[in-house]
């Protein structure tokens, strides 16, 4: 800042004023300060504004992993508004385990963010909760953050579940099998719910697999059940990654879709609508979610520390395609 204040013909005081914005300063003085900064080329140490006050307009971003495309999608969704608003970010993963996560979102503290986005672990109780992090606005996004009053966007996972279940149940089918990841992840608790309740409304037997992110596991489960008397007619898996395992033991042991075994996933992704049938699925607005959440964490940034906690529930819609047995006008 010196070299700039000497290269203008200024004070630093008023270097600094032209870069914080905190007083008046004439145009033709501003004017100079600029092509100063220009012709030496200076770069504010966002740190050391950090630690005198000033914002480092970063923000973090906390997700379980990466492969997930659901997860990636958020991400990106997510910093193309922080880019809209002129901030970077600062991305980590937790593995769905807390005590990662805790740490991730400790490391991000000390690269002094102004705030965070967190898709929660599901594996241990969430001490985001606690005292350290009280200063820090913080969005969760896909999944609540339990006893909290911090701000969610989640998606109607229950009510995209039984919709998907009724339209198999509408097809004839009575032996549908959900399958599906952990019941610990609030997701697929709450898809099941939906699948569930479809089910006995129905008077139906549901019948379930919480495996479905090994595919050794599902190919095995598959091959046993659709093996005995009257096995599944239909599956509806409960997410990308369950359907990629489902659709990969299908093909394995040979069985057409959806001719002998109709099927429904909860996630659309890029490939659903030309794959050989289409795959109908539950379309939840992934990206939507992302760019809702990073949306309320600047509106705190913004001023809006004092509001009342948002809790945005986001619809789902029923993408009917060919692999439910139906068969859709191009």
């Amino acid at each position: 800042m010196r070299d700039v204040a000497d290269r203008a013909g200024v004070g630093m005081m008023t270097v600094s004023r032209v870069l914080n914005g905190t007083a008046r300063v004439t145009e033709k003085t501003s004017a100079r300060v600029y092509r100063a900064l220009k012709e030496l080329q200076y770069q504010p140490n966002l740190m050391a504004r950090a630690l005198r006050g000033h914002r480092t307009r970063s923000i973090g971003v906390i997700l379980p992993y990466l492969y997930d495309p659901f997860f990636a999608s958020c991400a990106h969704a997510i910093s193309t508004v922080a880019k809209q608003h002129a901030y970077s970010v600062l991305l980590a993963t937790s593995d769905e385990r807390t005590d990662t996560e805790t740490e991730a979102a400790r490391d991000l503290l000390r690269r002094h963010v102004d705030g965070i986005i967190v898709i929660p672990a599901c594996n241990g109780r969430s001490r985001l909760t606690e005292p350290e992090f009280h200063s820090t606005p913080m969005v969760a996004v896909d999944r609540p953050i339990p006893r909290s009053q911090i701000d969610r966007v989640l998606v109607e996972n229950q009510a995209g579940s039984t919709v998907a279940t009724q339209h198999l149940i509408q097809h004839g089918h009575k032996r549908i099998c959900f399958i599906g990841l952990s019941q610990k992840i609030y997701t697929m608790h709450a898809r099941f719910s939906g699948y569930n309740k479809a089910m006995q409304a129905a008077a139906l037997t549901p019948e379930c697999f919480f495996d479905g992110a090994d595919d050794a596991a599902t190919l095995n489960f598959l091959r046993s059940v659709l093996g005995r008397p009257n096995p599944p007619s239909a599956i509806f898996a409960a997410n990308g990654l369950a359907s990629r395992n489902v659709l990969q033991a299908i093909a394995t042991l040979d069985i057409p879709i959806p001719e002998e075994l109709a099927f429904i996933g909860f996630d659309d992704f890029a490939l659903a609508d030309i794959l050989r049938p289409s795959l109908t699925v539950v379309r939840q607005p992934v990206e939507r979610a992302g760019e809702q959440a990073a949306e309320l964490l600047f509106s705190r940034l913004d001023g809006g520390a004092s509001r009342p906690t948002q809790k945005l529930n986001l619809p789902v819609e029923l993408i009917i395609r060919r692999s439910c047995g139906c068969h859709p006008a191009p």
